[in-house]
C-alpha cells in the first residue's frame, strides 16, 4: 500500500500529544476561577485547529496512508513508533479534534467537583482516542486503545449518576476482557509475521485459514464489546445514562468507534478470509442490533436511556455496512461513523441541557416545552431529523448507502435493515412529541428558560456539519473511496477464494 510522508512535518505527532502537552500543564496553572477551563478550551481548539492541514492537505484519489511518520521505538522488542492516516482514519481524527472543544464548553457549568482533575482526564482521554486512529504499530495501537480506558473509567465512576459505579466497573471489565484477547491476538500475529507494523504484515504475511479464523474472532470480540455488537451491548445503556453529559458525548461520538474502526482497520484487511467465512454472520447480529435496539428505545420513557439504545441500533447499520464487503456498504459505513458521532452526540448534548434546567430525563415530565424553548426546540427537531436520516441532512447519506451495498448482497438484510429506519423515526418523533409539543400544563416547565449563548456556540458548529455532510457528501466520499476501493478489492479476493474452497 503507497505511503505518503508528512513533509517533514510531524504533524500526527502534533496532533495526538497535544493535548497530553496540556494536561500536564494543567496541573501547574492556578487552579482558581475559570483559569483550568479557558486552558482546557484553548488546548482543544489549538488541537482541532492542527487537525485541519490533514483536510485540506489531503491528496485526493491516494488510496494510501499520508502524512506518515515512522521511527524506531524499542527495536530490540520489533516495536516501532509509525502512525499514518488513510480515508478510513482520516475523518475520525477530525471528529476526535472537532468534539474536544465542545465537550469542555457542554461541562462548563455542570462540573463542579474536582473540576481539574475531570479536565486533566479529558485531555488524556483525547490524546487516547486520537492514537487509536493514527497507529499503524500494533502494540502501539494497543497502548493506546488501552489507554482511553482510565480517564473513561474515572470520568463515569467519578462525575456520573447515581449507579455510576456499577456502570464504571462494568464498562471497565467488559472492555478488559475484549483487550486480553486481543493483546494475545496480537503476539501470535507477531510469531507468524515476525513484525507489529500493520504494513508490512498485509504485504508480506500468509496466514493459515484456521490460524486466521482464531486471530480474527479474537480481534473481533474486543472489536464487538467496544462497537458494541449485539449481543455484547448491555454494558453500553449503563455507562451512557450514568455518564456525565460530556461522558456520553465522548462515549458515542468517539469510544464506540474505536470498535467499528477495527473492524475496518485491522479485522478485514488482516483476516479477509476469516472475515469473508464468518460475514453472515455478524451480518444477522448487525440486523438484530438495528431491529432490537429500535424496538428497545420505543420503550424507554427516560430520554437519556432512549438515545442511549438508538447506538445500539445505528451502530447496527455501521456494522452491516462494514461487513456487506461492498464499495457502497464500506464508504457508507466509515461515513455512518462521523454522522452517528455527530448526531447522537448533539442528542446527548440536547439531553444534558433539559436535564440541566429541569433535573428529570423522564419524557412525561414534559411536554410543551416549544412555548417556553424554541431555540432549543429548534436544535432538537434538526438533530432527530439528522438521526432519524431526512435527505438532505448526513444521516441520510450514510444510510442510503449502506442500504444500497447491503442490498447487492444480502437483500434481506438490506430490507430488514430499511425497517430499522422506520423505527428510528418513530421512537425520536415520539420523543419530541412529548417534551417539545402538547400542552405546557406542568409549572416547572413554564419556568424553564431557552438556550444560553454558550450553549448555542456548542450546538451551531454540529448543526453545520449535519447540513455539509448532507448536502456536499462528496467532500467526505472523495477522501474515502479510494481506500475502501482498495480495502474491497483485497478482500473480495480472498472471499473469491473461501467460495472457491467451499465448492471443491
Amino acid at each position: 500500500m503507497p505511503m505518503t510522508s508528512a513533509n517533514g512535518v510531524p504533524w500526527l505527532s502534533l496532533i495526538t500529544f497535544f493535548p497530553l502537552l496540556g494536561a500536564l500543564i494543567l496541573l501547574l496553572l492556578p487552579r482558581r476561577g475559570r483559569t483550568p477551563w479557558y486552558w482546557a478550551l484553548l488546548v482543544t481548539t489549538v488541537t482541532f485547529l492542527l487537525s485541519l492541514p490533514l483536510f485540506f492537505g489531503w491528496e485526493i484519489g491516494e488510496a494510501g496512508y499520508q502524512f506518515v511518520e515512522r521511527r524506531p521505538w524499542a527495536p530490540e522488542l520489533g516495536l516501532n513508533y509509525i502512525v499514518g492516516v488513510d480515508g478510513i482514519s482520516l475523518f475520525l481524527v477530525l471528529l476526535t479534534t472537532f468534539l474536544g472543544p465542545i465537550v469542555i464548553l457542554s461541562s462548563w457549568n455542570s462540573i463542579a467537583d474536582r473540576p481539574v482533575t475531570y479536565l486533566f482526564l479529558m485531555l488524556v482521554l483525547e490524546t487516547g482516542m486520537l492514537g487509536v486512529f493514527v497507529a499503524l504499530d500494533l502494540v502501539l495501537f494497543f497502548l493506546f486503545w488501552e489507554a482511553t480506558l482510565i480517564p473513561m473509567y474515572f470520568i463515569i465512576g467519578v462525575w456520573g449518576g447515581p449507579r455510576r459505579v456499577y456502570a464504571a466497573v462494568k464498562f471497565f471489565l467488559y472492555t478488559m476482557a475484549g483487550s486480553a484477547l486481543m493483546l494475545v491476538a496480537i503476539l501470535a500475529l507477531r510469531h507468524y509475521s515476525g513484525t507489529f507494523d500493520l504494513v508490512e504484515i498485509l504485504a508480506g504475511t500468509s496466514l493459515d485459514p484456521g490460524v486466521q479464523r482464531w486471530l480474527f474472532l479474537a480481534f473481533a470480540l474486543a472489536f464487538a464489546i467496544k462497537v458494541p455488537l449485539f449481543p455484547f451491548h448491555t454494558w453500553l445503556p449503563d455507562a451512557h445514562v450514568e455518564a456525565p453529559t460530556a461522558g456520553s458525548v465522548i462515549l458515542a461520538g468517539i469510544l464506540l468507534k474505536m470498535g467499528t474502526y477495527g473492524y475496518v482497520r485491522f479485522a478485514l484487511p488482516l483476516f479477509p478470509e476469516a472475515a469473508a467465512s464468518l460475514a453472515e454472520l455478524f451480518i444477522v447480529l448487525a440486523v438484530i442490533g438495528i431491529l432490537y435496539g429500535g424496538m428497545v428505545a420505543l420503550r424507554q420513557r427516560d430520554f437519556k436511556s432512549l438515545v442511549a439504545y438508538s447506538s445500539v441500533a445505528h451502530l447496527g447499520f455501521v456494522m452491516l455496512g462494514i461487513f456487506a464487503m461492498t464499495p457502497q456498504g464500506l464508504s457508507g459505513a466509515v461515513l455512518q461513523m462521523i454522522n452517528h458521532g455527530l448526531s447522537t452526540g448533539a442528542l446527548f448534548l440536547l439531553v444534558g441541557m433539559i436535564y440541566e434546567r429541569r433535573h428529570t430525563r423522564l419524557l412525561s415530565d414534559f411536554g410543551g416545552v416549544w412555548a417556553v424553548m424554541p431555540v432549543y426546540g429548534a436544535f432538537l427537531l434538526v438533530t432527530i431529523l439528522s438521526s432519524v436520516g431526512l435527505p438532505g441532512l448526513n444521516g441520510f447519506v450514510g444510510e442510503f448507502s449502506i442500504l444500497i451495498g447491503a442490498f447487492q448482497t444480502h437483500r434481506w438484510a438490506a430490507i430488514l435493515a430499511a425497517l430499522g429506519v422506520i423505527v428510528a423515526a418513530w421512537y425520536l418523533l415520539h420523543a419530541f412529541r412529548e417534551v417539545m409539543q402538547g400542552p405546557l400544563d406542568k409549572p416547572e416547565n413554564k419556568r424553564l428558560t431557552d438556550l444560553t449563548k454558550r450553549e448555542v456556540l456548542i450546538l451551531v458548529p454540529v448543526t453545520v456539519m449535519f447540513f455539509l455532510i448532507g448536502l456536499f457528501p462528496s467532500l467526505f466520499f472523495d477522501r474515502i473511496n479510494p481506500t475502501v476501493m482498495e480495502l474491497q478489492q483485497y478482500v473480495a479476493q480472498h472471499q473469491g477464494m473461501v467460495v472457491a474452497s467451499l465448492l471443491r
